[in-house]
Formats: C-alpha cells, structure tokens, sequence
C-alpha cells in the first residue's frame, strides 16, 4: 500500500502576503511532499500554483507549521 496522503486545507483561513507586487493566499498544504498550492493575485488575474514552502516568508510558516 502507497502512503496516505496529508493535506491540510487552509481555504477557509485568510492566510496571505504580498511577494513581488504580487497578493498569494495560501489553500492547502501537503505534509509528504511539503508543497504549498496558492492562488496568485496579479491585478484581475488569479492563477493556481504550487510552492515550496521553504520559500514561503517566516510568519506565514509559523501559521502553517505542520504537527
């Protein structure tokens, strides 16, 4: 049997920053692969996309910190 996957949802909070004129918020978070999926605001824009969370900003990762 494969691992389970864990994937902690943050949809619901409003965890965000701004990076490069750019608004992120934060949606999931998978604990296996420690990868982040956010939605970017670029204006009108909105685009889905993953991140790694070593590249996330401190305060964020303390919000997010993974038990």
């Amino acid at each position: 049997m494969g691992k389970k996957k864990q994937s902690l949802d943050f949809s619901a909070e409003d965890i965000s920053f701004t990076m490069k004129e750019q608004k992120i918020k934060v949606l999931s978070l998978n604990q296996n692969s420690m990868d982040v999926e956010v939605i970017i605001f670029e204006g009108e824009k909105k685009k889905v996309s993953k991140m790694a969370f070593a590249h996330l900003p401190k305060e964020i990762k303390k919000l997010l910190r993974p038990i």
